[in-house]
Parts: structure tokens; sequence; C-alpha cells
């Protein structure tokens, strides 16, 4: 038996799995071919996030029996999720990666945690990281690991607590991304809880097999390399602190109006509610780090390209993600205002080219380019936010109650990585889960102009 965790935090593993997708006929063993998108998150860890939900009717071996026979009947509407990553070697030097549809599996861990509570997870702006990180499977991993060691591109833990159960999935970020993440957890939920029967798997199917590559783009794209191992960079991941920070539907809205007003005259499009919040963790990050007026300092944003880009729909089931980067000088950024610095994220994503992205993946075949997280967010003056909260987290309820909190596992947890979440009341509240340095985070949970906005929960504390 498997443990990890310390002292009252020990997470004990139970059992592992493999859960084989639960159809009729299987369809016959199929290749997915990766696009640029893909292909340059393979350097990188695992997607991971989980929800803490409470306490089920049944728990130990039944609860575990019910989530393997739902999370099968979800695979076999994502078929490509029990697939594995493969490696083609050309024999002149270069390689493929595809994604090979053969249906062996996502792996299934079941654990127990007797001695942490609800409460332990959800109850402080703290995250303590050394128990949420043991709450998930696939810890350390790259998405090349996957490929040269044939090891599941999904996998789930089911972690039993005294009073609750931690669900956390790890996804290989080089099969998808935050939108491909959280429909197969909606849907997995739907159906433990005997929903999802009347979904259209034709539909499912086709956007699942569908990658969007550009006119002049070899499929497969070879990749520059003898083995797949060199692309692999390990860094020494830096110490941080992590908390978990929330702000009501009213507090959003009065930083969005405050930006606004401060840009009436000047901004020609309106700030969004995001922005603003972005805006407002950027300045007081900026306090907290004590860096120079002069030295400058950068935020990078996810740019979503369902919708957007003609030829790639809105269910697009590939990683479809560019980044947009806000750049300014520290004493800008504090001395210019909620609404300056707002609006230089605003036009940050407003500069989306089609054409100059277009671009940007046809050269990519010809020179790869891997993203490295430790190369992202070095020099300690960046930050950088993943996800959305348009994602449907507090809507996953597996039949037992809805989730009461949403947690990110260990991977790619940078200085300066803010993760963005809806609100657990919803209706316009929003989350964000903070990695900075632990001197800046203990003077950023003291800064009253940052904290004035926060929201505490029931039960949470500083």
């Amino acid at each position: 038996m498997e443990e990890a965790g310390g002292a009252a935090g020990t997470v004990r593993t139970v059992s592992r799995r493999l859960v084989r997708p639960s159809i009729g006929d299987a369809p016959p063993p199929e290749d997915i071919h990766l696009t640029p998108w893909d292909l340059r998150l393979i350097s990188v860890d695992y997607i991971q996030k989980g929800l803490l939900l409470p306490a089920p009717p049944d728990g130990g071996d039944r609860l575990v029996g019910t989530i393997a026979s739902s999370l099968a009947r979800a695979l076999g509407r994502y078929y490509h999720l029990a697939g594995r990553l493969a490696v083609e070697e050309r024999g002149d030097g270069t390689l493929n990666v595809i994604l090979r549809c053969t249906g062996e599996g996502a792996e299934l861990v079941h654990a127990t945690a007797p001695g942490v509570a609800v409460a332990d997870i959800a109850g402080s702006l703290y995250t303590p990281s050394w128990v949420v990180r043991a709450l998930f499977p696939s810890n350390g991993v790259l998405g090349a690991d996957a490929a040269i060691d044939s090891l599941p591109v999904l996998s789930a833990q089911v972690t039993e607590f005294a009073d609750g159960v931690f669900i956390g999935v790890s996804l290989n970020h080089s099969v998808g991304d935050g939108f491909v993440f959280w429909e197969f957890l909606h849907a997995w939920s739907e159906i433990n809880r005997g929903g999802g029967a009347t979904r259209d798997l034709s539909e499912i199917s086709a956007r699942v097999h569908r990658r969007w590559f550009t006119d002049a783009s070899p499929v497969p794209i070879p990749l520059p390399f003898s083995k797949l191992e060199h692309v692999v960079r390990w860094f020494d991941p830096p110490t941080v602190q992590e908390c978990f920070f929330t702000f009501s539907a009213a507090r959003v809205k009065e930083l969005k109006a405050r930006a606004n007003d401060e840009m009436a005259g000047t901004a020609t499009a309106t700030i969004s509610s995001l922005q603003a919040l972005l805006a407002h963790l950027w300045r007081a990050v900026s306090r907290a780090r004590r860096l120079p007026p002069g030295q400058e300092t950068s935020y990078t944003l996810a740019v979503g390209c369902r919708g957007r880009v003609s030829g790639i729909p809105r269910g697009y089931m590939g990683n479809a993600l560019v980044p947009a980067k806000a750049s300014g000088t520290v004493g800008e950024v504090l001395g210019k205002g909620l609404g300056w610095t707002a609006w230089q994220l605003n036009r940050a994503i407003a500069s989306f080219d089609e054409e100059a992205m277009r671009e940007w993946l046809e050269s990519w075949t010809r020179e790869p380019q891997f993203r490295y997280f430790g190369s992202l967010m070095s020099g300690g003056a960046a930050l950088m936010t993943g996800s959305s909260p348009r994602f449907d987290v507090f809507g996953n309820d597996f039949g037992w109650g809805k989730p009461a909190a949403v947690r990110s596992g260990g991977g790619s947890k940078m200085d300066g990585k803010a993760t963005v979440y809806e609100g657990p009341e919803r209706g316009g509240s929003l989350s964000l889960e903070v990695c900075i340095s632990p001197d800046a985070m203990e003077r950023l949970v003291a800064d009253e102009e940052f904290m004035d906005a926060v929201t505490m929960l029931p039960a949470q504390h500083g």
C-alpha cells in the first residue's frame, strides 16, 4: 500500500486498475495526428484538476466500482482518451508522435485519507500543497513520458476523506486542453448520476477525430529528433506558496466598473470582469514582490481559438490556445491605476491576429518550439493565467451532491501561475488559485487593497 503526504494528511493508495471503454462494438484502431498546438505541449505536465465532493451514501469498493463503471461508459464516448501516444521513428533522424485510439484504457486509483477533512482543503486561504498533490495520479509525468513509456493519457483518483471525497483527474496536455478536460468530466459526472443517455455519439466521435491543420502543414508533422527523449527538459521547481482566493459577483462587478470608469474617454472597448480582476492581481503581486519601478513585468493569458478562428468549431476537441502577453514596467502597473493595467490585458487579447497565427503554425512545422514552464516563468516578474471561468466546474455532480471546491494538482506550479475558475456562487463570482514565492504571498495576504475584494467562504480563514 503506497503512502503520500505527511502525518495526519497521509494519503494511502488502496488499488489501481485500468478501465477500458464500455461500448458495444469497438471501433477499429485509428490514429489521430497531432497539430503544432498539441505537439508543443508534449514537454509539459499533465493538466490536473479535481473536485471536492460531499461524502457519498456508499464508500469503499462499492463507490469505486460505481465510479469505474461510469468512467468506462464515458470513455466509450470519448474513446481517444483510452488510447496511447505512440512514437514512430522514421529512420531519417525525425519522428512522428500520434494518438493511437486502441482502447487500452485509463487508470483509476482508489485511495483513502481518513485523517483529512473537507475543511483541511477548502477551509483556508492557504492550500496544503503536500496533501493536494497526493490526491492526483500521474504526478511528475510529462506528455512525452506517456509516449515513451506507453502510459495512459487519462488517469483519475478517488480519495475518500473523513467527511467527503476528492476526485482528481490528470489529462495529457498534448491530447487536449481545458475545454476537452471539462467536457469529459462533465459527461462522466452526468453518466454517474444516471444521465447522459441521449447524447449523440456520432457527433462526439466526429469532433474527437477531427484535428485542424493549415493547408500547408504536413500531416503527420515530423519532429527533428531521433529520439523523443531529446524533447524533455527538467527544471528544479521553485518553492512557492499557494492560496485560493474567491471574489463575489458584487466585488468583481465593482472592479470592472472602477476599471472602465478610470479609462472613460480613453478606452475604445469595454474592459471585462476577468480583465479587471487579473489587473487587480497583477498590481497586488507587483507590490508583494517589491520589484523596482523600472523592472519590466508581464502577464500572459491563454486565448481560446474555438469560434475565433475560421475552421475551428466551438466544440473542437484538440488544443486550441494561443498566448497573449501584456507588458509594462512595475512603475506603470502600480502608478497608472487599475484601469490602465486592465486595458493592457484587453489590448493583448484584442491583438490576436489570425493571419499571424497561421504563419506561426506553418513555421512551427519547420522549426518546432516546445513549451517549458521553467523558462517561461523565469525572472520573478511574470504572471500567467490559464483555464477559464466559462468552464462549468460546479455543475459536475456525480449523484450525491454538487462540488464544494475545486483544486489543481502540482503540475507546473511556478512562481506567478494563477489559475482562474468560476466561483462557487457562480453567477459572476470568480476564483483565483495563485502561486508565488512564500515571502511575496505573506505580503499579498496582508495587502488590504487586494484582500478587500476577496470573499472569505464559510469556515475559511487566513
